[in-house]
């Protein structure tokens, strides 16, 4: 390594972040203590007051019974309600747009259901190759769900030769072409194997312009990067919360749907006791009566015990405040990208993530040349204490979170590299 070890503690010194409110896990390996932690892209650390509310929300159910839905500190009747200001704050939509339910890809398709309405030549979903599989899987089965053959109504767009990531340019020039065809486009934001920001309102306003609906899966950009769905005009959107927004395995999601569509009659949704408006629930009566809100996408009612961490979690990010995460975010991720520039060359290792810091979050992803992904992996983690992700078999995901990330992991990771593979020649 060519920097050295107390450079990285300067700049810590300097740029400390918000490490303290988590928990940070002991190293498996390695000469440090603490676990150098840059695999938040798959799952984020517990804050550290996460455990304190999520029981102080199990004692109101000990203490009060079915009284709690009405009568503990924060009632369970409209316990999602705390989530939706914070959760459209950090999306960049209006509150009656956005809402915390179910799971992201259960989300998925109960928007799908009213928005992918294929008809005539109109009948092409859009997404990236390099698609989270879930995400493949779900829009396959919604065409097959219409009657459709998934693997002509399934358009998988790709990097053009001699590029990992799928550009802009990509999706546009296509969407002059045939954006005729197309129903549906759903992208992810950043994209989960390489980190690449996609350009939202640039292709949102492409898509629709084609009179396609334009949804996106946020999973990896919801709490890593700047959103403005309401501006952008985007149809619809869902995210999870157990990556950057750090709310635990499995965590519930949300839904945005942009205004113009709340209110519409003629748009189809599945219901259920939770979609109609609250003021008439406990009238039991048989038809719903749906608000004018996202809140008519509801199905269910709430688990509390697990949108309390998400709520913990929002809160964190409301006190932080987005913009001021990015700021750390581009500083820490060029950093490591500092130090990849000086470990790669002459190693089977190189990064795939665009250079550009405006279009990725804070992932560097990279491919390596021998052996596999879950290898390496392995021995980073017990041999120096370095948790990052694999995704075979030759990407290896790296993800300095501006939260509780620090440039001295960020250097650890670089070690780590230099020390796993000879350089040529040495």
């Amino acid at each position: 390594m060519h920097t050295p070890e107390n450079e990285a503690l300067r700049r810590d010194d300097a740029d400390p972040g918000h490490r303290h409110l988590f928990h940070i896990p002991p190293a498996d390996g390695g000469r440090y203590p603490d676990t150098a932690y840059l695999a938040g892209n798959s799952l984020g650390l517990q804050p550290r007051a996460t455990r304190d509310e999520l029981l102080a929300d199990l004692d109101a159910w000990q203490r009060l019974g079915v009284e709690g839905h009405l009568e503990s500190e924060r009632p369970w009747l409209p316990y999602h309600e705390l989530l939706t200001a914070p959760a459209a704050r950090l999306v960049g939509a209006l509150p009656a747009e956005t809402v915390v339910m179910n799971s992201l890809t259960v989300n998925l398709h109960l928007l799908m259901v009213s928005f992918y309405r294929p008809a005539g030549e109109r009948t092409r979903i859009v997404i990236e190759d390099s698609a989270f599989p879930s995400d493949s899987y779900a829009v396959r089965s919604q065409a097959r769900f219409h009657g459709l053959d998934p693997d002509t109504t399934v358009v998988r767009l790709k990097p053009r030769p001699g590029s990992d990531t799928l550009g802009t340019e990509d999706v546009l020039d296509f969407l002059a072409r045939e954006g005729h065809t197309v129903a549906l486009l759903m992208l992810g934001g950043v994209n989960y194997l390489t980190g690449e920001l996609m350009d939202i309102p640039a292709i949102t306003a492409a898509g629709r312009a084609a009179g396609a609906v334009v949804g996106w899966d946020l999973a990896h950009a919801a709490g890593n990067v700047p959103l403005a769905l309401h501006d952008w005009d985007v149809d619809f959107a869902a995210w999870c919360s157990y990556k950057y927004l750090n709310s635990g395995p499995g965590a519930l999601g949300g839904v945005f749907v942009h205004e113009r569509h709340l209110g519409d009659p003629t748009i189809q949704r599945f219901e259920g006791w939770w979609s109609t408006e609250a003021a008439t629930r406990f009238e039991m009566t048989p038809v719903s009566r749906p608000p004018a809100t996202v809140e008519a996408w509801q199905i269910s009612n709430p688990p509390i015990f697990a949108m309390g961490p998400v709520r913990t979690s929002l809160e964190l990010f409301d006190s932080v405040g987005m913009p001021a995460l990015r700021e750390r975010s581009l500083r820490l991720t060029a950093w490591l990208e500092q130090l990849l520039d000086e470990v790669t060359p002459g190693r089977p290792l190189s990064v795939v993530t665009p250079r550009d810091p405006a279009r990725r979050g804070c992932q560097l992803s990279v491919r390596i040349g021998v052996g596999s992904a879950n290898e390496l992996t392995k021995r980073l983690r017990h041999e120096h204490g370095v948790v990052a992700d694999a995704r075979e078999p030759d990407i290896v995901r790296f993800a300095p979170v501006p939260l509780y990330s620090t440039y001295h992991d960020c250097w650890r990771v670089a070690e780590a590299l230099a020390a796993t593979f000879e350089k040529e020649g040495s």
